[in-house]
């Protein structure tokens, strides 16, 4: 994979500090199961939203240790019911899974507390034109590229990395699809080049049953990044 050239800093890119790559575990369901995860110290937790999904949320968040970033996962939702559940949840990140447009993502963006991220996915496949990403720039602060399937998400499959040798932005985007303790060395070599690589987001391939996360893969992923000794398996 090819280095890009500009000069930004890709070391220790963890939000925690820990790692130089954060870690997103999306699909939480369970409170018993959402305080084990949490006691690992993952970078975010991710909360779906999307009453399709068979990991749709629909309880309150226990609480989890102030470090981890809790997100809020939609797909093609109104920006008052978005706006509500950041609230009733104390969201620190949005992330936007559906088709929505770069007006949209304006306005939540100017409705939100600063202090709240906006993640913008895309879909991604061999095929895929980076230059849709040019009018999202100035309205989210982070892509996220998963695998285009029939699913907004939960695909469980990669799509090829390569195609990300031609992302054109310097904006930091998370990595998704089908992610598993397999792919964790593929990810190591992608921090060798210049991509801006701000975290990785695992479901599906640490789980028991949608929503359930096996806790030694999750803590086995955390090793895998993990720069420091804090993380005991």
């Amino acid at each position: 994979m090819k280095k890009h050239t500009d000069n930004q800093d890709t070391s220790a890119r963890s939000p925690s500090g820990r790692a130089v790559v954060g870690i997103k575990i999306c699909g939480m369901k369970y409170p018993d199961n959402i305080r084990e995860v949490g006691s690992l110290l993952p970078d975010y937790m991710g909360f779906i939203f999307w009453e399709k999904s068979a990991r749709y949320f629909d309880d309150v968040i226990p609480d989890v240790p102030k470090s981890i970033r809790k997100v809020g996962v939609f797909v093609n939702e109104t920006v008052e019911i978005i706006l509500a559940k950041a609230k009733k949840h104390d969201l620190q990140a949005i992330q936007l899974h559906g088709h929505e447009s770069v007006a949209f993502c304006q306005e939540l963006k100017n409705k939100t507390d600063r202090k709240i991220v906006i993640i913008k996915v895309f879909s991604v496949d061999d095929s895929f034109d980076f230059e849709e990403l040019k009018p999202f720039e100035s309205v989210c602060d982070y892509f996220l590229f998963d695998t285009k399937g029939k699913l907004p998400g939960g695909n469980g499959t990669t799509f090829d990395w390569k195609v990300l040798e031609k992302y054109p932005s310097s904006k930091p985007f998370f990595l998704s699809g089908g992610i598993g303790i397999d792919e964790m060395d593929a990810v190591n070599e992608m921090l060798k080049t210049n991509l801006p690589l701000y975290a990785i987001d695992v479901n599906s391939k640490f789980e028991i049953e949608p929503g359930l996360k096996n806790i030694q893969l999750c803590r086995d992923a955390l090793l895998s990044v993990s720069t420091d000794n804090k993380i005991k398996k």
